[in-house]
């Protein structure tokens, strides 16, 4: 495989790579040392890249596998969501602050979820990947994927719920 067939291969997902691996480590820096690591295993195997069916999928696992590595030997905490997709121009100053209120909450609210689950609404949610794409990254069944979003929905409503609540009896 040339380099370029290796770019045209490989280099279309670099962003999403990087956003796990920021919403994992919680540090630009070590994200983007975290995306070219897995690319040079990559390269390092691209005569082997043939035999995936998703190499999409491939890179995932191995930013995933390598983040979690990352996280277990620093003991670390995690990401955010990115508030300039949600935003539109139309809007009021007013309504653009309420949403960077609202993101920056479900941001707290993901980076206290345990890992498994953090990494399932990150690839659902955020980054739009099937449950059969998430299941092949994550090495979960599923059963495990459907249950593991689930519960991170559930609890980041109930909390949210709780939260806006209570901002309104405050008042």
């Amino acid at each position: 495989m040339t380099a370029e067939e290796f770019q045209d291969t490989v280099f279309g997902f670099k962003n999403k790579l990087y956003r796990l691996s920021l919403r994992l480590l919680s540090d630009t820096d070590e994200a983007a040392d975290a995306v070219q690591e897995v690319y040079l295993k990559l390269w390092k195997m691209r005569e082997k890249l043939h035999q995936y069916k998703s190499k999409e999928a491939l890179a995932m696992t191995l930013t995933k596998n390598l983040c979690l590595d990352e996280i277990k030997s620093k003991k670390r905490q995690h990401v955010r969501l990115q508030e300039h997709d949600q935003l539109s121009y139309s809007q009021t100053p007013e309504s653009i602050t309420e949403l960077h209120d609202a993101v920056a909450k479900v941001n707290q609210l993901i980076d206290k979820l345990p890992p498994q689950q953090k990494i399932v609404i990150q690839l659902r949610d955020i980054e739009q990947y099937d449950f059969e794409e998430i299941a092949a990254i994550t090495s979960m069944s599923l059963n495990a994927v459907r249950a593991n979003l689930s519960r991170a929905r559930k609890q980041i409503r109930e909390q949210l719920i709780q939260h806006n609540n209570y901002e309104y009896e405050t008042y």
